[in-house]
């Protein structure tokens, strides 16, 4: 059993994943900033937390995080304001991965998208641009830290229900994802720890197992 903190414990994947990780039997807190989340949080299995991570100083994340084996973060802005992308999708999850390693937090997993990365090609004037520098920005900090890291890259997000396979490996290009099915990824790469440090994983929906692919990784 590990102790697993969520970041983002509202979000709609935070919350289809945390029932998933309480039925492994790992303790698992999730973080909301709106005390009025904290039902839906509880609903979940997981306990609440309440911390407004866009403005919490890197040792407030840190007592937040202590005593955690796992920081999983699937927090964001959810676009529309390039200023707050950038606060919450770069400044705060940089501030959150200062605190794992301040804290003592051993593994970081990071919900990001595909096509993140330097060569992310989002032009300046396209409403995702900030999105894809703010994230692109996070996976880098993320990979130069002493973490034991892994940045998950799930494609275009759907509502459908988890097929418990996904597509990922050379030569997959983006396409789409259930949120469900990333949910099923959170879980197996938490149960995955030898296989996922220090790996990206881009992957849409498809046809291989989940856990065969993350545990081949």
């Amino acid at each position: 059993m590990s102790r697993v903190i969520i970041i983002g414990g509202h979000g709609k994947v935070a919350l289809l994943a945390a029932p998933l990780l309480v039925a492994d039997c790992h303790d698992v807190t999730s973080v909301v900033r709106n005390p009025e989340h904290v039902g839906d949080v509880e609903a979940s299995g997981a306990t609440a937390a309440v911390l407004d991570v866009e403005n919490a100083s890197t040792e407030q994340i840190a007592d937040l995080v202590r005593g955690s084996d796992v920081v999983v973060w699937s927090a964001g802005a959810g676009g529309g304001n390039p200023q707050r992308t950038y606060a919450v999708d770069r400044d705060a999850a940089i501030r959150s991965m200062d605190a794992a390693v301040q804290a003592g937090v051993g593994r970081y997993v990071m919900v990001s998208y595909f096509g993140a990365g330097p060569d992310h090609g989002v032009l300046e004037d396209n409403p995702f641009h900030a999105y894809a520098e703010a994230k692109s920005a996070a996976d880098a900090y993320l990979q130069g830290t002493d973490l034991a890291w892994t940045i998950l890259r799930p494609s275009g997000l759907t509502f459908d229900p988890a097929t418990g396979h996904i597509d990922a490996g050379a030569g997959v290009v983006a396409a789409r994802v259930s949120r469900d099915n990333v949910a099923h990824v959170i879980r197996s790469v938490v149960a995955h720890p030898d296989t996922t440090a220090g790996r990206v994983l881009a992957f849409n929906d498809g046809y291989r197992a989940i856990d065969e692919v993350v545990a081949s990784l």
